[in-house]
């Protein structure tokens, strides 16, 4: 059997930081853990389920005692703040509501949505929602992500493909992905999309190059309060 990791909580500590970033106190850190999924579930329902669509990719959360962070990562961050920032302000309050917290909310570009394992599971979701076929929608996807920079893409879907009788899986791979190694740069991916005949999961994974070669990216992470570890090759 294949002993399968998620490609980012096995870079946790080492060449990636936490999503979560806080303390608490035994007695709290249950209670905080809830509140942070339901943060991320509303913030995903508000923002991407529903018009604005805001193609949010990745939230991270910051916890001081007076005050909750949330940085959101999105392609469109101009639907996110809404006219004179009426979005963010909205959303700002909503979370209050939510979290009975006081929250301050930061907004990240993503620069490039095709170097980003989500948003593209998410527009592989979409297309295949709109009954496009599946091959075709992979191919140009991959392809799509292999002409932004990425050095190796992999996509699967599995589900009743095509409307067939008997869920499957597909694969397709180009360039290469090393998921063993720790300083290889794999961004992680998933959405699922609910078709008429079912759901249909879809599982991306974008290599992006070494963490040390890459400077940008981590000036990007630094962004996002992460502190990379790791530098050079042990």
């Amino acid at each position: 059997m294949g002993q399968k990791t998620h490609p980012f909580g096995f870079r946790v500590g080492i060449t990636e930081a936490h999503r979560s970033r806080w303390y608490a106190p035994k007695i709290l850190y249950g209670q905080l853990l809830v509140e942070d999924e339901k943060i991320r579930q509303y913030c995903d329902k508000v923002l991407n389920r529903r018009p604005p669509f805001a193609a949010v990719s990745d939230i991270h959360i910051e916890r001081t005692r007076e005050e909750l962070k949330i940085i959101i990562k999105t392609a469109r961050p101009g639907l996110v703040i809404g006219p004179k920032g009426a979005g963010v302000e909205q959303l700002t309050q909503d979370l209050m509501t939510l979290t009975g917290r006081k929250v301050s909310i930061d907004i990240i570009e993503v620069k490039n949505a095709d170097l980003d394992a989500k948003l593209v599971g998410e527009s592989i979701a979409e297309q295949l929602k709109k009954r496009a076929g599946f091959r075709r929608v992979l191919k140009m996807r991959a392809e799509a992500c292999m002409t932004a920079g990425a050095l190796g893409v992999k996509i699967q879907i599995s589900g009743r493909l095509g409307g067939a009788e008997m869920g499957r899986q597909e694969t397709l791979r180009l360039g290469s992905i090393p998921l063993q190694t720790l300083q290889a740069n794999v961004d992680y991916g998933f959405a699922q999309s609910y078709t008429t005949y079912g759901t249909i999961g879809v599982k991306v994974w974008i290599y992006k190059g070494m963490y040390h070669e890459a400077a940008e990216a981590e000036d990007f992470s630094r962004a996002a309060g992460a502190r990379p570890r790791a530098r050079g090759r042990h």
